[in-house]
């Protein structure tokens, strides 16, 4: 017979996505969520341009998928600020926090793009789209036609692809040593150029001295008209571009991250081995076009469902969970929301029906109305059948509102199909270790938050789960902003110590909660200018061993200080949380989301931890990010997340912070909380986004250059002063590792490493690379191995089949430090035309090997004088060309002034380094 863990694991994996998730009926896709930013000004125009854009990209998508698959049914939601209409209905568990496709404004730029941050292969977040973007025709010759953009953008949000352009390595040297715009397919033409400042007419690229390459300001402009047909994933916006790059077409040397990120595979082979080809033949007629359905969400309506039973007294969790509800009941819910309270045992009572939290006298109502005795057995279903009778009070329906279940045990549950029809979004948090892990199916099914509090008393635990239940309608300056949460045993006699950081973002409704275990401790709170509160300042309540202090109006920017003193002899739990809102109702704070990539693992594969950080739609990069993985017994687990775009990480400097979680010991739920902390003179915004559609400066049409506007510019630069020094917290919310009884802890071998860079100077080869670890990216490797060869190819498909060569390293470094090794290959000499290529994978101390690095090029490639004036040069051995219109980007040839000496390259050369071992020469 099954065990339960691995019933539940089936149970989950077959829900984990939540509400909103994606399905494939037949060959249609369906329940796709479109949701439009509260901020976004009414318009119906927008949404008819949302229909035909979709309405255009099914007809699209069918073409580029040959006749798989097209969009059957899309809901749209359109904001609750917006006038009610006849054709709007009512919606339920669907939410703009888990829109597939979010529609609102950027702070530089209307560029779509896909927030995508996985494994090749995985799918990304979510789809943004400005309103500029759906409403302005201007961009159409920039961007292409909507609906082509739109399934460039699916295909990174379904299928987990990557682009096939490259901004910061526009153009790379190919293995026949000519100049070769990165791009797919290399059948695509068009010219190189610096587009004049007095006409239309394209002016001749410099080349760079030292890489050979053309200069910064060279563009390459594409024709057109084209004889290819891919790919989507590079110029969607040409009209014959009618397909992805397959195997055939696919150009696995240029340096996209297509080839980085999915092992050098064409975008048609990762598309093909999606799960969405396991079940589907191509269609034999025209798909049916998409069906559309318009809703509205009213305003936020919450039933708190308490567990109040026997186990309830254990532990003082009801203190506890007291403690928690009042944080969300007077700092976390927002103004015009509507508030019940339930508590059940096995049996449900309404302790309080729906009151409208408009002013601190109905938050206290409802504080008031929270339980203090536990007793008797659990019934969850009881529990909440009574939790959907308060929600119907206003309007006698549950579409759209929401349960926050807390429970910290197990029951019989018999309602899975009443609470999956009742529309209500279901928020569970499972305290303690024997909490009802179907509590999570139910939250899985409804698009709800699932978190883990545990009986640690300095965890701060459960405050953070009620702290996390902000509103989802997509406006953040309405939200409640965690800025700190942190707890600590502190021994008798000794202080607990902390700094906060107010930045400019937030500092409206900023409170302090002190929380004791068994005596007030004395606190001082002290602000940047040197203010200080203590207790008297502070609003205390000794049975609920809570302390509060609100700051009156705006907070002041900068560094807060709190110090609690635990006067007594023996020691005790202390925590302070600290949360605040927006300053200003224009102005996006400061965010962090974390999350698992796993919500439910069986452990035969690592965990990707992910956190991120940013302000409206900017990523906030050089930060301190620090997550804490939290079981119910056993120690926690912290993990420094890197945003360096090595290891688990995918984008260097995007805002996403990421590491592995490896350390998979045991089966249980776990829960994340992450801590970030921006310093002023480090931390600042980025305007660089990923996984986006390519802004085509312009074309070559009929031997004329026809020229976009120039892209709004965007300066990091100016950003840096816009950040500040700040500090944020965020719970992760619970995942699950069901493993296989008895099954010993996994073994993983050392990260893949990704951005392996090679150059040739000096007469040698100098080789960086970010270090892997003993486990994936963490820890210490043993050894490295280290080939090269001038065929790419062969590099690519052999890698172990090359001779060693008398070369040596140090040990390698710890996971995540920059590795550097130069050499000179005595059998190879280094002149004018050398090109050659390399990879390296590395061993850990139980001889587990990492897969191939990316291959890097080093070339060696003198470039001649440039001529004065005149156009780029054609073909060395066709006729002297004229302006250059419809040059064939793949024949334009570098000048070199030596011979490659290709006799002396013959064999495949390797190197290959081991810890404690030294080979001899070849």
């Amino acid at each position: 017979a099954m065990d339960r863990g691995a019933v539940l694991f089936l149970l989950l994996s077959s829900l984990s996505g939540g509400a909103c998730m994606i399905e494939l009926d037949g060959n249609g896709f369906t329940n796709i969520l479109v949701a439009i930013n509260p901020a976004v000004p009414e318009n119906p125009q927008l949404i008819q341009n949302i229909k035909d854009m979709i309405n255009s990209s099914s007809a699209y998508l069918v073409t580029a998928t040959q006749k798989m698959f097209y969009f059957k049914d899309v809901k749209i939601l359109v904001p609750p600020n917006w006038a009610p209409q006849p054709s709007y209905t009512r919606g339920k568990t669907e939410s703009y926090e888990n829109a597939n496709v979010v529609i609102k404004d950027m702070s530089y730029g209307d560029d779509p793009y896909t927030l995508q941050y996985d494994e090749c292969g995985k799918p990304g977040k979510y789809i943004h789209l400005t309103p500029s973007f759906l409403l302005n025709d201007s961009l159409l010759n920039a961007y292409g036609p909507r609906g082509r953009v739109f399934v460039h953008e699916w295909a990174h949000l379904r299928w987990g692809v990557y682009d096939e352009y490259n901004e910061d390595t526009p153009f790379y040297i190919s293995s026949s040593q000519q100049v070769e715009a990165t791009r797919c397919s290399k059948d695509l033409t068009g010219s190189l150029g610096v587009p004049s400042s007095s006409d239309s007419s394209l002016q001749r690229c410099s080349k760079d001295q030292i890489t050979g390459l053309p200069s910064a300001n060279c563009q390459f402009f594409p024709d057109k008209t084209q004889k290819t047909s891919a790919s989507i994933m590079y110029l969607q916006s040409l009209p014959a571009i009618t397909e992805f790059c397959n195997d055939k077409s696919h150009n696995q040397e240029a340096p996209n991250m297509q080839n980085r990120m999915c092992n050098y595979r064409s975008v048609w082979s990762v598309i093909g081995s999606a799960p969405d080809f396991d079940r589907t033949a191509p269609m034999t007629a025209d798909p049916p076009p998409p069906q559309f359905t318009l809703l509205q969400k009213g305003r936020r309506v919450v039933c708190l469902v308490l567990d109040v039973s026997g186990s309830m007294g254990d532990y003082d969790r009801l203190t506890r969970l007291r403690q928690a509800a009042t944080l969300f009941l007077r700092e976390i819910i927002e103004d015009q929301s509507m508030v019940g309270i339930v508590t059940f045992t096995s049996s449900g009572t309404i302790v309080k029906s729906l009151t409208l939290v408009h002013d601190e006298t109905s938050r206290e109502e409802l504080v008031t109305a929270l339980p203090s005795t536990a007793g008797g057995g659990t019934d969850i279903c009881r529990g909440l059948d009574s939790g959907f009778q308060v929600l119907r009070e206003d309007d006698s329906s549950t579409f759209g509102d929401e349960i926050v279940l807390l429970s910290d045990g197990e029951s019989p549950v018999d309602c899975l199909d009443q609470v999956g029809n009742s529309g209500a979004i279901v928020h569970g948090i499972a305290l303690g270790p024997s909490a009802d892990k179907r509590v999570e199916i139910m939250v899985n099914m409804t698009g709800g938050k699932y978190i883990l509090a545990t009986d640690k008393v300095d965890s701060n635990g459960l405050v953070d789960a009620f702290a996390a239940l902000t509103t989802s309608d997509g406006n953040l300056t309405l939200q409640s902003i965690q800025l700190e949460s942190t707890g600590m045993n502190t021994d008798g006699n000794s202080f607990f110590n902390g700094t906060v950081s107010v930045d400019k973002t937030v500092g409206n409704d900023t409170s302090f909660l002190v929380i004791w275990g068994t005596s007030v401790p004395d606190i001082i709170v002290t602000s940047p200018t040197g203010f200080n509160y203590t207790n008297t300042d502070f609003s205390q309540n000794r049975d609920l061993k809570t302390a509060t202090l609100k700051i009156p109006g705006t907070a002041e920017v900068g560094d807060w200080t709190y110090s609690l003193h635990n006067t007594q002899s023996s020691r005790q739990a202390l925590a302070v949380t600290v949360t605040s809102r927006a300053a200003s109702a224009s102005v996006d704070p400061v965010t962090v989301k974390a999350h698992m990539n796993q919500e439910v693992s069986n452990g035969s594969r690592p965990m990707l931890v992910f956190a991120e950080v940013r302000q409206g739609d900017l990523p906030v990069i050089l930060a301190d990010v620090v997550a804490t993985i939290e079981s119910n017994d056993g120690p926690n687990e912290e993990l420094q997340l890197l945003d360096n775009g090595a290891g688990a990480d995918v984008f260097r400097r995007d805002g996403i912070y990421t590491k592995y979680f490896t350390n998979v010991r045991k089966s249980g739920t776990f829960n994340l909380k992450v801590r970030v902390q921006g310093r002023g003179d480090t931390a600042r915004l980025s305007v660089r986004r990923h996984g986006r559609a390519l802004y085509i400066p312009g074309y070559m049409e009929d031997g004329q250059l026809q020229l976009n506007p120039q892209k709004p510019p965007g300066s990091e630069e100016d950003l840096q002063a816009r950040v500040g020094s700040f500090s944020r917290t965020a719970s992760g919310g619970a995942f699950t590792v069901a493993m296989d009884p008895g099954a010993p802890p996994p073994r993983f071998p050392p990260c893949t490493i990704t951005d392996l860079s090679a150059r040739i100077e000096a007469q040698g080869v100098l080789l960086t690379w970010t270090a892997p670890g003993e486990d994936y990216d963490q820890g210490t490797a043993k050894s490295y191995e280290i080939r090269m060869s001038p065929d790419f190819e062969l590099l690519r498909k052999n890698f172990s089949d090359a001779q060693l060569v008398n070369v040596s390293l140090s040990l390698p470094k710890e996971a995540g430090s920059m590795e550097e090794y130069s050499f000179s290959p005595e059998s190879i000499p280094l002149q004018n035309g050398t090109i050659l290529y390399f990879a390296a994978r590395s061993e850990d101390h139980e001889n587990l090997t990492s897969e191939v690095s990316n291959i890097a090029q080093a070339a060696l490639i003198v470039p001649g004088p440039d001529p004065p004036t005149g156009p780029e040069p054609g073909p060395p051995t066709g006729p002297e060309p004229g302006p250059p219109s419809s040059v064939n980007i793949t024949v334009l040839v570098l000048s070199v002034t030596g011979v490659v000496a290709a006799a002396c390259i013959v064999a495949t050369t390797v190197m290959c380094v081991k810890k404690r071992k030294r080979t001899t020469s070849a």
